[in-house]
């Protein structure tokens, strides 16, 4: 397609390191879509004939539709996507196919042809995250009241509800879905137009093809529009930061399935056996989400390095910007789908977590806010008392509801029989009611305002 400048072909191995049709291919549907937004806007700005537009059209569907039928003989010799569909076009309708190519240069092509993918893979990404957010908040509203342990430093800390550990993961999710809309807002500028790199001399109509293709506007600098990847690099942080957040979640699955743990159960359907010990049940759809997240930065980390030392404006380079793009994102989507799954079946042990949320003093901050509410003692003194009766506890190897009113007294002369009505886990959350709170009140209300939420978003996008 390009051979009138050379005399020779190229080399096998050159031919092996600039070709990929491999991976491209994905972007066959983008592609055609783009090259008949771009057609026709030749057509009605008079470049191009209307028969010749209408030939090139049908002609792109027909190609289309070979591609998804799997009667399209993919070349290596030919490169990329790009060139496939016009050699295509080519043995389909002759020398008028040529047309096609008018003021469009495959700089802008691909440039279009991956900002589509990626948008639309954005679209997909945000409804997947609206499920699975959903599945947590319903998880969320069913064990609004069952008590487990905080943790810091993965030791308990303070005793808080299932419902409310479920909601941290909604608001990280939520999190995630504003900055996929904020990237696929900003990546919404169409480059097709922009030509090699200086625009052209046709009078072509870019906010007509723009308008076509579902971009709010072409981008305002040729140089800019085809050597920018500031999209891709922006969903890959997007999904790196929410694989982040998935791998934290699989991370807990893994450890509260253990059975020095026993929180959860993972259902058969995203558990696995052991070829040798037939006890096992092991979370590998949790490891295996967990370990994703390496790939996904890795493909921010590449494309970034891809970048950094590119003048403007297109190299060659900038074609390893879609292989590990597409495989970032698109186990991305498989995460997401394995997560919603997992914890849709998942049952919590509530006895299990009960009896752990007792378990390390985790009430002795609520005995500490009692000293300060009750004795009108200054914080720090009720720490340093507090810290004494736990000294004491420990010491004895019982938990702080075990000690006689006597034994803190001791300590303190001015404590009270009613003390003890702030050591239960269960009346430990239910205090906790300042918003944003563990107490069960708070859990019921957040997951009622997030299923309004959801259920409008996710009706929205059907």
């Amino acid at each position: 397609m390009w051979g009138g400048r050379f005399s020779e072909g190229p080399d096998a191995i050159m031919e092996e390191i600039n070709a990929s049709i491999d991976f491209d291919k994905k972007l066959y549907s983008q592609d055609i879509t783009g090259s008949k937004a771009h057609v026709a806007m030749l057509a009605h700005q008079g470049i191009v004939s209307n028969d010749d537009a209408k030939a090139i059209t049908d002609g792109l569907d027909k190609i289309q539709d070979e591609i998804e039928h799997g009667e399209f003989t993919f070349s290596r010799a030919l490169e990329d996507i790009h060139m496939n569909v016009e050699s295509r076009l080519a043995d389909l309708l002759g020398p008028s196919a040529g047309r096609l190519h008018t003021a469009r240069s495959r700089n802008d092509q691909v440039a279009t042809d991956f900002r589509l993918w990626v948008r639309d893979t954005m679209d997909t990404l945000d409804l997947q995250l609206a499920e699975l957010q959903m599945v947590f908040v319903e998880k969320a509203a069913e064990h609004a009241g069952v008590v487990m342990p905080g943790f810091t430093h993965l030791q308990s800390a303070q005793p808080v509800t299932f419902g409310h550990h479920m909601l941290a993961y909604v608001e990280m999710l939520g999190r995630d879905r504003g900055r996929v809309r904020d990237a696929r807002k900003r990546m919404n500028e169409s480059p097709l137009g922009c030509a090699a790199l200086a625009g052209t001399s046709f009078p072509i109509d870019r906010h007509m093809t723009a308008e076509a293709l579902g971009f709010d506007r072409p981008t305002a600098n040729s140089l800019d529009g085809v050597s920018d990847r500031d999209f891709a690099l922006e969903a890959l942080s997007a999904a790196s930061i929410c694989a982040m957040h998935l791998s934290r979640f699989a991370e807990e699955l893994v450890i509260w399935s253990s059975a020095q743990f026993r929180f959860v159960k993972l259902s058969d359907k995203f558990s696995t056996g052991s070829s040798i010990m037939p006890q096992k049940r092991n979370p590998d759809a949790a490891e295996l989400v967990r370990a994703k997240v390496g790939r996904i930065i890795g493909a921010l980390n590449a494309l970034l390095i891809v970048m950094k030392g590119l003048p403007l404006t297109y190299s060659k380079d900038m074609q390893e910007d879609k292989e590990q793009a597409f495989d970032a994102l698109q186990n991305l989507s498989l995460c997401i789908a394995a997560m919603t799954g997992m914890v849709k079946d998942l049952e919590p042990n509530k006895k299990e977590l009960k009896k752990a949320a007792g378990s390390g003093y985790s009430t002795a901050t609520d005995l500490a806010d009692w000293l300060v509410r009750n004795l009108d003692m200054p914080f720090r003194n009720a720490h340093h008392v507090t810290g004494s009766l736990v000294a004491m506890a420990s010491e004895r190897n019982i938990e702080l509801h075990r000690l006689t009113l006597e034994d803190m007294q001791s300590v303190e002369p001015t404590i009270t029989e009613d003390v003890f009505t702030v050591l239960s886990v269960d009346k430990s959350v239910r205090s906790r009611v300042s918003y944003g709170g563990t107490a069960p009140q708070n859990v019921r209300k957040q997951a009622k305002r997030w299923l309004k939420v959801l259920e409008k978003d996710l009706a929205a996008k059907q």
